[in-house]
């Protein structure tokens, strides 16, 4: 077990005291950096980029060799799980995600499985593996997944989607169909995430993008419980070590305490949630991970010092934050922005 040189984001996420404030961003490797669009230039596309341990690696390493982050995360997609089911995942330019054969068809449906994950998926544990070889303990590894009820979004609308048509018809008119998806993605993502523990991921978070986009019984029906299996399924130490989960719904702040009682180490939040109103809700259960707007990236200097001030404030004195973004840094942020934000979260919250 390589011995950990900076362990402030394991030790927040467990509730333990810090000497600082751990931050992290989501999305921090991205376009945003040049030095990734060059590495993606050489890739050839994106999904050349991420079945690439090696480039993997690279880019993921880049945000650390700019910043003084104090977690790397997996360069990876949350879409290569229905990739691996045989759903025929393409980038179309300009439009994003797409999927050959979205799940449309009752027949189809049913023959969904669970995939290998050393086998289809075999190219992200040895980009896991990769970057834990060249991080060498500099700092923690964050392994991640779509949750169900997201990863079934894309899967049954065959790409993005602004009104989830199809999926939303499927929930009130054959929720058996949908059960059935989620269940088997449920399945798949619990074997995702611990095949990535196993190959070196120190902690893990499920990403529910599209959650907050459902009715309150309806999150409560058809992605909570979900998730809330893949959390108990989940390996809870490796090497001798806690591997904590962070549980991310966009959107879910009015769920907060239900979220709570999932069984995951941490929830992230967005910006819509005041994080010091979630802290006395949620009490002592869970640490909380967020929460600046992204675009206050586009700011001034001073305006961005002045918003992590607010939000350290906030939450308050006492373990249990990891400072990061309510969703993913902008392509248009100019590097020097997130900069500041980095050196601010250190200056302030030492204090």
């Amino acid at each position: 077990m390589t011995s950990l040189k900076n362990d402030l984001f394991l030790r927040a996420l467990l509730k333990q005291p810090v000497e600082r404030t751990p931050i992290w961003m989501m999305r921090q490797a991205g376009r945003y950096l040049p030095e990734y669009r060059a590495t993606r230039a050489r890739a050839g596309s994106f999904l050349d980029l991420c079945k690439t341990p090696e480039l993997a690696c690279e880019v993921t390493l880049q945000p650390l060799d700019r910043f003084e982050l104090d977690a790397a995360i997996l360069f990876s997609d949350i879409l290569t799980v229905p990739d691996a089911m045989g759903l025929g995942l393409y980038f179309a330019e300009g439009e994003g995600p797409k999927f050959a054969r979205p799940l449309r068809d009752e027949a189809a449906i049913r023959q969904l499985a669970v995939p290998d994950p050393e086998d289809e998926l075999g190219y992200v544990m040895d980009a896991v593996r990769t970057i834990r070889r060249a991080l060498d303990g500099r700092v923690p590894l964050i392994g991640f997944a779509g949750s169900p009820f997201t990863l079934a979004c894309y899967m049954i609308e065959g790409g993005g989607s602004d009104d989830f048509r199809h999926t939303k018809a499927m929930l009130y008119s054959r929720p058996e169909l949908l059960h059935h998806i989620l269940s088997v993605t449920a399945d798949a993502v619990t074997a995702y995430l611990n095949a990535q523990i196993r190959a070196g991921a120190e902690a893990v978070q499920i990403f529910d993008t599209w959650g907050g986009a459902l009715t309150r019984s309806a999150y409560l029906e058809f992605s909570l419980p979900y998730m809330r299996r893949i959390v108990a399924g989940l390996i809870r130490e490796q090497d001798g070590r806690r591997v904590p989960s962070i549980l991310f719904t966009k959107g879910g702040g009015q769920w907060l305490e239900a979220m709570a009682d999932c069984g995951a180490d941490a929830l992230g939040l967005d910006w819509s949630t005041d994080i010091g109103e979630a802290r006395r809700r949620v009490g002592d259960r869970v640490a909380l991970q967020g929460n600046l707007d992204p675009c206050v990236l586009f700011a001034q200097p001073a305006a961005i010092e002045a918003e992590v001030a607010k939000i350290l404030t906030a939450f308050g004195a006492g373990s249990g934050h990891v400072f990061n973004l309510g969703h993913g840094i902008s392509q248009h942020v100019d590097p020097a922005h997130a900069a500041v934000l980095v050196d601010a979260v250190h200056r302030l919250s030492s204090r």
